[in-house]
């Protein structure tokens, strides 16, 4: 099995309501996120809930941070995931917490491994 990545859930509590349910402040909390994690920002999609809450998608090159918010209980659910061995996805969700002030987290992480023959074999779209 080779490693291809590592994947790290997050889980943020008795964060602060009014940062949970600002999109501009939360793309600029995920776009740090990304970069102090040493990944390469393709894409920021973002969308505000009424009354409120917001999901955030960022497709990185290295694969993606997903973020999910409830500012009414205070808490965040976000995914970060990264392939390669030059990027740090624990620094991510370090900055998430951060920013989001969270007073309680969560975080599980573990490594993606793939069969050697994944990683070796030239992978072709499906026919049409």
């Amino acid at each position: 099995m080779e490693l291809v990545g590592k994947h790290c859930i997050l889980e943020l509590y008795e964060c602060d309501p009014a940062r949970l349910d600002d999109e501009a402040f939360l793309r600029t909390a995920i776009t740090t996120a990304a970069k102090r994690a040493g990944a390469t920002l393709l894409n920021l999609i973002t969308h505000q809930f009424q009354p409120q809450g917001v999901t955030g998608l960022a497709l990185l090159a290295e694969s993606h941070i997903s973020i999910h918010t409830w500012p009414e209980s205070g808490y965040a659910a976000i995914d970060v995931f990264t392939c390669g061995d030059h990027t740090m996805p624990e620094r991510a969700c370090e900055v998430l917490s951060q920013e989001l002030g969270s007073g309680r987290q969560h975080l599980r992480s573990f490594r993606r491994r793939a069969p050697n023959t994944l990683a070796d074999e030239e992978r072709q779209p499906l026919p049409a």
